[in-house]
């Protein structure tokens, strides 16, 4: 087995699943690392600023001796900058830069709305990169697939073999996650619906609101849990539908504690998504591996996050678009929980559907991936 490696790892925004990222490899795998990182606040102003304070951070480090083998960045760094900026000693150190999400296809309500100079930080870190990893392979080919159309919105001297400049140092590396206690006997009570994700447009919650009345007005009794991470301006849908069903709601809001959350998902028997964007979906992983059955937009990363060679009969996982294909696919879900036959006799078969995604299985994968780049 090789010697483990030096790894300085930069984080412009250490929350979410950036932090979790290095929580899970750091924690599970062989090598050492360095973390530099900063709050996860305001997260422009950490794309524009983060290159010339790592830089600073790095060069008082060189100065007391400190080396790396291998530099791993997020897609928060512009990687470029950072290389230009910093000590001699760091320029030719081999570099991964990992796309949690990317700001030329993450969906905009206004497409005037996107900054472009975003989108190019985006672009000049995957080049200036030794490899690139994506958190999934929808991730890399919606991102690279876009890329030359951009391009194009330039006036001149277009660089058109970007994309597969980027592409052949590009691979898929997902996100990891925790294992989750078996779960135990169910309690009784009508269907709980779990619906986890950030309280933005891109989530699409007024379709899954749509849904719920649909439900309320067939009389199907449900539970539901609406948690995410929630922002100053959150969509008005959200005030609303807390008033609509407020005799329904268990869980409303963040939660604010690590228990807090898996309690959520341990509670949950479906986990929703209405998702119009995701990259990966940690959070329905994550309930998925604690023993919610998932009901997810057959779009997105969903099929291939689920399309896992441990387990057969995923497509009931999915769904068609749209609220009423949404409602009538519940109400179907809630009567096989009163005949105690959700699973069709197989509960472990959605935990199955992402063992691969455990630490434990990943960590060993990334750190021979990151031996690799390191030669």
């Amino acid at each position: 087995m090789p010697e483990p490696l030096r790894i300085l790892a930069i984080e412009p925004y250490d929350g979410g699943s950036h932090r979790a990222f290095l929580d899970g490899w750091s924690r599970h795998g062989r090598h050492a690392w360095t973390r530099l990182s900063l709050p996860p606040y305001k997260w422009k102003w950490r794309m524009r600023h983060a290159a010339v304070t790592m830089a600073d951070w790095v060069s008082q480090r060189l100065d007391k001796g400190e080396s790396w083998d291998v530099i791993l960045c997020s897609d928060m760094l512009n990687l470029a900058e950072f290389l230009g900026l910093a000590p001699p000693p760091i320029r030719h150190v081999p570099s991964v830069a990992y796309f949690h999400e990317n700001q030329l296809t993450y969906p905009v309500q206004h497409e005037d709305e996107r900054d472009y100079h975003f989108v190019l930080t985006n672009m000049t870190t995957a080049l200036a990169a030794t490899a690139v990893w994506f958190n999934s392979a929808f991730h890399r080919d919606s991102f690279l697939d876009a890329l030359p159309g951009f391009l194009k919105r330039m006036p001149d001297h277009q660089p058109f073999d970007a994309a597969d400049r980027i592409r052949t140092k590009s691979a898929v590396q997902p996100q990891g996650i925790n294992r989750f206690p078996p779960r135990g006997p169910r309690s009784a009570g009508p269907i709980r619906l779990l619906w986890a994700a950030r309280w933005e447009h891109d989530k699409d919650p007024d379709t899954f609101f749509d849904a719920l009345d649909r439900l309320k007005s067939r009389g199907v009794d449900f539970r539901v849990s609406v948690i995410g991470e929630q922002f100053r301006q959150s969509p008005p849908v959200f005030d609303e539908a807390g008033k609509l069903f407020h005799d329904h709601i268990d869980r409303w809001g963040y939660q604010e504690t690590r228990d807090d959350y898996q309690a959520a998902l341990a509670e949950a028997d479906i986990i929703v998504s209405t998702a119009v964007h995701e990259f990966f979906g940690i959070s329905v992983v994550e309930a998925i591996a604690a023993g919610a059955y998932p009901l997810l937009p057959r779009r997105l990363a969903y099929p291939e996050i689920l399309g896992s060679r441990e387990v057969d009969r995923t497509d009931g996982f999915f769904y068609e678009a749209g609220a009423a294909a949404l409602a009538d696919t519940l109400a179907r879900l809630a009567e096989r929980i009163e005949r105690d036959d959700l699973w069709h006799g197989d509960p472990a078969r959605g935990v199955r559907a992402v063992e691969r995604f455990h630490w434990d299985r990943l960590a060993p994968q990334l750190d021979t991936a990151i031996d690799a780049v390191a030669g």
